[in-house]
């Protein structure tokens, strides 16, 4: 099994900044893909940045300049460092990663738990 733990949510003022990190540990052989997406109040989950095993990114157009998706130096860590954040931000914010495990064939996707960012106004 694969776990993925976030953390660095938080209420922050419009213009502000954070950063989220994710952890993913437990019976893994590689990490092809992680990302990270948000889910607003009454809309569907969206898209806001991945990053590959190669270190090839890609962004949401509306967080493009002032988002930016990293990997740690440990290799099942990523790290999103929000700046100039805006109020249509808020969101609860969601760590994936697409895995290879240790003990099975093939890619599977694993999700965290999510963490909340509120920026207010």
């Amino acid at each position: 099994q694969v776990q993925l733990v976030e953390s660095g949510g938080g209420l922050v003022q419009a213009g502000g900044s954070l950063r989220l990190s994710c952890a993913a540990s437990g019976s893994i052989f590689s990490i092809n893909l992680m990302g990270w997406y948000r889910q607003a109040p009454g809309k569907q989950r969206e898209l806001v940045a991945t990053i590959s095993n190669g270190g090839s990114t890609n962004y949401a157009d509306s967080v493009k300049g002032r988002f930016t998706i990293s990997r740690g130096n440990a290799e099942n860590t990523v790290y999103l460092q929000m700046n100039s954040l805006k109020p249509e931000d808020t969101a609860v914010y969601y760590c994936k990663a697409i895995v290879v495990p240790a003990t099975a064939r093939g890619l599977f996707q694993y999700w965290g738990q999510g963490t909340q960012v509120t920026v207010s106004s």
